[in-house]
């Protein structure tokens, strides 16, 4: 639907405007073929669906002149676009959904034709009033003809205004005429199409015939509301259709005082149509992250609130913990007698019995075998020793330990260790041990999620042939021999049935929370996904998330290593191959998901069920569990459904999400996902590249999700537990406002400038004490340069070394070297400024502060 009223909105009322202002010649046939082609390719309006998905009913229809046809099957011809009457009609079907639109566009109308539109405009208003569950089509029809009989136009209307829609673009037998006594039931789809015809104009002084139309995609809805008309961003009010040519002087201007402004859209100097004021209403639209700050700030209030209220509800029926951690019903033996003999006092295992016997003061003591929480050995010297730790009351299950609400008085045994010189038998006893300990543990897992099962109705087979897909493997796997086998699914009478050879798994539609079709395009598979509302047990596992497969393609590596020549004839031909097949098996899932749809609204209507598609223009790289994949956004929820484990979140469970660690100019950021079921942990996504902040920040605005942005990752499980201990601080707090990042860097910034303003320095007194610093500073310097002056004048470094030596050798020619490298230390401390330089330097510079 909203591909048809933007196409009208973005591209049909603009290419009218433009040849009219431009005075092109353009057909009839060649507008069609324009509009059909961006019908075809959305994104030329900014509409994010799959082109694969959608396709025209019809050609558009462009009508003009004095010839109209305003049937469905009329066809454009070949005709230029003439100024005057312009009706435009358009028809799309996405995912098998068809939709429709027409639209008149007049220019330099008369005054008769102003009052006629209008009072057609009003007898479509009459129309939509008696679309409502409950009334006959023929009350439909009456009310459209009884308006226009006011206006003496009930004459020129057509035999029926409109026609049933869905899968069929036109149902012949819910057609809107005034014979027709079917029932309008809620949920139908109508397409409401009013027309006048043979209507006539003597403006310029011949008769001429001219027709003006309307038609918009309604959708019934339930008892005492009003139908929705699903094509209103296409305006159609008559001051956003009516245009005049600049043919009005300034006199005939003063004439019309009380004319509306903006019914007039005069031209600007050369008798052409104006454009100042065009039909799209979001030419002065705000920028794209204004209009999600709009969408952000409207829903702060209703959010709170809303978090609140069911806070206060839930708090009123809290449910009561079960007691977790064992069954304390567990019996080993039934008697005495029946513990086996004890004539070696030794570590025994009873599979039997599912039995740990152990010597205790000169009895075998039975334990069963889920009371044991682990065994481990070791070997000191010659000894074994056995080490077993049993299940207790404490940070494992807390209070709840099953045992221990059943005996509360009791003593339980912790920890019991055993030393034996047989290793060998330690070594056995220990193995036996964590195998039954494995298949007990793994069998009351199995009963516990067996009793937490809703128990569900028995799948009704299908009386006749059923809808049936071949060639297809389930996630999780079967176990057992059919594991890697394919299968096929049938569609029966109130849900699926997956069979292989020898084992089968049943979906009833009643179980089915979510359905997803996914064809591939970059992927190697084709599927089918159903996110469940109660979880089954597929091989012995408690599941919620079930997936039926095919491969398009099979992975070929190559032995040599090498690559693919995309000039061989062979590598073509096999890509070929591929592609072929791909296509062909995408065509039989989306054959037999068309099929499925047609049974779900014809058989369970009240189920509400419908296939979606994930749109890959929204997807981004992020990694929901351990590994990096691509998820992507559908209509009700987002997924993940390439990569195992599952990854599906509903739209309408969700409470707020928040962007973590943005603003610190990394490369990546995350989503933390908060459930309006606190008790949900919270679902992380991690690793979004920054460049898909702005995609994410888009889709979550127009799915009227809340979001907010931090800098750090958040520890939400002590946040939400403070929120439901006390949801009305939590709400005088601002609610959710606490992760608002820029009302908190306000908040920050006031702070910072308060602090400043009480540690600033007096102006005066700095420029006063730097003056004089710089004063001092000066005298030093001069007093330096006075003396660095004298000292330049006596003997240089070199002969002041010669000199040194000279006197050396006179007051004691038998020094040692030891001695002299002493006293020229001496000599060096007593004088720092006067060091002997190497042979061949430069002395070094002066000093100078």
């Amino acid at each position: 639907v909203s591909v048809k009223a933007s196409v009208m909105k973005g591209f049909v009322n603009p290419k009218i405007e433009s040849i009219i202002e431009e005075e092109k010649t353009v057909s009839h046939a060649q507008l069609s073929q324009d509009t059909e082609d961006v019908i075809s390719d959305p994104k030329r309006v900014s509409v994010k669906l799959r082109p694969e998905n959608l396709e025209a009913c019809y050609p558009p229809i462009f009508q003009s002149g004095s010839k109209f046809d305003l049937k469905p099957s009329a066809v454009s011809d070949e005709a230029n676009l003439h100024q005057g009457i312009i009706i435009c009609s358009l028809g799309a079907r996405y995912s098998f959904y068809c939709s429709n639109i027409a639209r008149t566009f007049i220019i330099d109308p008369t005054d008769a034709q102003q009052k006629e539109y209008k009072a057609l405009l009003k007898a479509q208003a009459a129309a939509i009033g008696q679309l409502k569950d409950g009334n006959t089509l023929s009350s439909v029809y009456r009310a459209a003809a009884e308006s226009l009989a006011q206006s003496g136009l009930s004459g020129n209307l057509t035999k029926n205004v409109g026609f049933g829609m869905g899968l069929e673009f036109r149902d012949s037998t819910y057609l809107l005429n005034a014979k027709n006594e079917r029932v309008v039931q809620a949920g139908m789809i109508f397409n409401l199409a009013l027309g006048l015809e043979n209507l006539k104009t003597t403006a310029s002084g011949d008769d001429k015939t001219y027709a003006l139309m309307i038609a918009d995609t309604v959708i019934v809805q339930e008892a005492g509301k009003d139908a929705e008309v699903a094509t209103s961003a296409a305006a159609k009010e008559w001051k956003d259709i009516g245009y005049y040519l600049q043919g009005l002087d300034e006199d005939a201007e003063e004439q019309e005082p009380d004319e509306p402004k903006e019914v007039k859209r005069r031209g600007s100097g050369r008798g052409t149509v104006v454009l100042d004021g065009t039909l799209r209403s979001d030419a002065n639209e705000e920028a794209k992250e204004a209009r999600r700050k709009q969408v952000q700030d409207e829903l702060i209030d209703k959010k709170n609130q809303e978090t609140v209220q069911r806070l206060k509800m839930a708090s009123q029926e809290k449910p009561t913990k079960a007691a977790l951690g064992g069954n304390a019903d567990v019996v080993t033996y039934t008697h005495v007698d029946n513990v086996p003999s004890q004539s070696q006092l030794m570590i025994q295992v009873d599979e039997r019995a599912e039995a740990l016997l152990l010597p205790i003061r000169g009895l075998l003591v039975p334990f069963h075998v889920s009371t044991v929480k682990g065994v481990t050995s070791r070997q000191e010297g010659s000894a074994t020793y056995v080490h077993i730790s049993f299940n207790v009351p404490g940070s494992a299950f807390g209070a709840t330990y099953a045992p221990a609400v059943k005996f509360p008085n009791s003593i339980f045994i912790r920890e019991a260790s055993f030393r034996s010189l047989d290793a060998r038998h330690c070594n056995q006893v220990v193995t036996q041990l964590k195998t039954m300990r494995r298949h007990v543990v793994s069998r009351e897992n199995e009963r516990r999620e067996r009793a937490s099962l809703v128990v569900q109705e028995s799948l009704r087979l299908a009386s006749g042939r059923p809808l049936r897909l071949n060639d297809l493997m389930v996630r999780p796997g079967l176990g057992g021999r059919g594991k890697k086998l394919p299968g096929w699914l049938e569609a029966h009478a109130n849900g699926f049935r997956y069979s292989t050879r020898d084992q089968h798994v049943d979906i009833l539609y009643a179980n089915i929370k979510h359905a997803f079709f996914q064809p591939a395009e970059s992927e190697m598979i084709t599927l089918l996904h159903f996110h469940l509302v109660n979880p089954i047990i597929i091989n012995k596992k408690k599941t919620v998330d079930v997936q039926f497969y095919t491969e398009v393609m099979e992975a070929v590596q190559t032995l040599d290593g090498s690559r693919r020549n995309a000039r061989d004839p062979d590598e073509i031909e096999e890509e070929q191959r591929e592609r072929e097949r791909r296509n062909r098996i995408n065509s039989n899932f989306q054959n037999y998901v068309r099929h499925v749809q047609d049974v779900w609204s014809r058989d369970h209507k009240d189920l509400l069920l419908e296939f979606d598609i994930p749109f890959r223009e929204l997807g981004f790289q992020g990694v929901p569990h351990k590994t990096s994949s691509f998820v992507i956004p559908t209509v009700n929820c987002l997924v993940d459904l390439i990569e195992m484990p599952f990854f599906v979140v509903s739209i309408s469970e969700i409470e707020i999400i928040n962007l973590e660690r943005v603003g610190f100019g990394l490369k990546n950021f995350d989503m933390a996902i908060v459930f309006k079921d606190f008790t949900k942990d919270v679902v992380r996504v991690d690793a979004i590249p920054i460049q898909s902040i702005d995609t994410v920040k888009e889709w979550l605005s127009s799915m009227k999700i809340k979001y907010y942005e931090s800098r750090m990752n958040i520890a939400w499980k002590p946040v939400l537990k403070k929120i439901i201990d006390d949801p009305d601080e939590f709400l005088e707090e601002g609610g959710w406002e606490f992760l608002n990042l820029e009302r908190n860097s306000d908040e920050s910034d006031d702070d910072e400038e308060e602090e400043e303003s009480d540690f600033q320095p007096d102006s005066d007194g700095s420029e006063e004490e730097e003056e004089e610093s710089s004063e001092d500073y000066s005298d030093e310097d001069e007093d330096e340069d006075e003396a660095d002056d004298d000292e330049s004048e006596g003997m240089d470094w070199s002969d002041l070394e010669e000199e040194a030596r000279q006197a050396d050798k006179e007051k004691d020619p038998d020094d040692s070297d030891d001695e002299k490298r002493k006293r020229a230390k001496s000599n060096g401390s007593k004088h720092p400024h006067k060091r002997p330089h190497s042979k061949g330097k430069a002395p070094p510079p002066k000093r100078r502060r």
